[in-house]
């Protein structure tokens, strides 16, 4: 199996930072870092199985309703993990709110399936799938670990920053609301993307 399909989601070709996808859902749900980790796992394992089935299935699939077959497959998928939220961890089904079940609109998914999945055994592409959706799961940790720990000096809910830095208990140290906002994800994102490209010198246009 070609190595690139392990590497270039991390960096090469990452979903969120290099080719521009997924970012409506980093926005939205990297505000705490549980959250941020629940839809990365989410969205890994709905494109690796997704990836999976299509690709089982691809040589028996009119070309004509393709897409249509590719949408409930996904679906099931993104209703199975919905429900099993909403059964094991209702806080964090709640706290996610539609974000979960918007992960059928995902364009990650559906790109990995059109350019993978269709056209590759089943196993590279369940590899491809996943590698694509930790990639995409590894930028959101990040912007949700900086929003976290800045925005309200916890970490999982737990508190890190300690007690006695804040302001109101003499210390010097208050938190930043502006990380909890939206905008903020979005600047903390292009940082990301920034850095990532200073450090990449082929991802920068001429």
């Amino acid at each position: 199996m070609n190595k690139d399909i392990y590497k270039n989601p991390f960096f090469k070709s990452n979903p969120i930072t290099v080719l521009v996808l997924g970012i409506c859902s980093s926005l939205a749900v990297t505000v705490q870092l549980k959250g941020a980790c629940v839809m990365a796992l989410s969205v890994t394992l709905v494109t690796a199985f997704s990836s999976l089935f299509i690709s089982m299935m691809r040589n028996t699939i009119p070309n004509r309703v393709r897409i249509i077959v590719q949408l409930v497959v996904v679906a099931m998928f993104v209703i199975l993990i919905d429900q099993f939220l909403k059964a094991f961890s209702y806080d964090t089904s709640k706290m996610l709110s539609v974000y979960i079940g918007l992960i059928i609109t995902n364009c990650i998914i559906m790109g990995r399936i059109e350019a993978f999945a269709l056209g590759n055994k089943p196993w590279p592409s369940f590899v491809d799938g996943a590698c694509n959706g930790l990639g995409y799961g590894m930028i959101l940790i990040v912007v949700a670990f900086v929003r976290e720990l800045l925005g309200s000096g916890t970490l999982f809910g737990f508190q890190v920053i300690p007690h006695s830095w804040y302001i109101q208990n003499g210390g010097w140290y208050s938190n930043n609301g502006l990380m909890i906002l939206p905008p903020m994800a979005l600047i903390l994102l292009g940082c990301v993307i920034w850095i990532q490209r200073a450090i990449q010198k082929d991802l920068q246009e001429n």
